[in-house]
């Protein structure tokens, strides 16, 4: 849906904002058109990753007296048109509506036009990560509880944010993995394959009270046969030790 009156910058090549209420968003193929049309993600992953674009596009300072919607309009993030969006999508939230993997879709397309699209993708991913985490009380978990508890939280946050079973653990203390991904669908490049990374990481993180990383050293945009996410704890510089394979989540 156009929005009348949007600035939109040239520099991207971008026509529109995709609308959550669009019937016209995309045109799933006939094999997947019943996966397409069912609303199964939180439309929080849309609000959170159109709030990334806007503090990423949002200038450091500017005067008090300064629209930067109005004098910066060749940023995307600052355009009127994501700011309404945004509104409408925090509505959504309000009432737990969802939205269809096409119309998500048609966000992370937007997004990937961008040079600075793994950042967006990364950042946007820590603030779908939830609240959970704990007090002191983590650092002196057992490593391997510690661990396990954030291969859970994880596994819950995917499923909770998707509507579904999002990837698998694979063997190692922690590794997802997955094949035909939502995020390799929409962005056959790789980019949007970081949103995981941002999620896993923040989660890790929060869980173990210890730094984290995480890399993405499969991406089936790569040739490789699946997309695989390892995480590692930076306070042990070796490897962090293999863990018996959990039951695969994958969809």
């Amino acid at each position: 849906m156009r929005c009348p009156g949007a600035v939109v910058p040239r520099d991207y090549g971008f026509n529109h904002v995709p609308d959550a209420r669009s019937s016209t968003l995309a045109t799933p193929s006939p094999s997947r058109s019943d996966d397409t049309s069912r609303r199964r993600v939180q439309a929080v992953v849309a609000l959170r990753l159109l709030e990334t674009l806007r503090a990423v596009d949002l200038p450091p300072e500017f005067l008090e007296d300064e629209d930067p919607t109005v004098t910066m309009p060749r940023r995307l993030g600052l355009s009127d048109v994501v700011d309404r969006q945004i509104r409408a999508y925090r509505e959504d939230v309000r009432k737990r509506l969802r939205l269809t993997d096409s119309e998500v879709s048609d966000l992370f397309r937007l997004v990937i036009r961008r040079p600075d699209a793994e950042e967006i993708f990364v950042r946007a991913g820590r603030t779908l990560a939830g609240n959970e985490g704990g007090g002191s009380w983590r650092r002196r978990m057992p490593r391997r509880l510690g661990l396990a508890l954030a291969r859970n939280r994880v596994r819950r946050r995917l499923n909770a944010l998707f509507g579904r079973r999002v990837g698998g653990f694979g063997r190692g203390a922690f590794s997802v993995e997955g094949r035909s991904l939502l995020f390799i669908e929409a962005d056959p490049g790789g980019d949007a394959c970081f949103l995981v990374s941002g999620l896993c990481q923040a989660i890790l993180e929060r869980t173990t009270g210890r730094g984290a990383r995480v890399e993405h050293v499969l991406c089936q945009s790569r040739g490789d046969a699946l997309c695989r996410w390892e995480g590692t704890l930076l306070d042990d510089p070796a490897s962090i030790g293999d863990a018996p394979s959990a039951e695969a989540f994958a969809g």
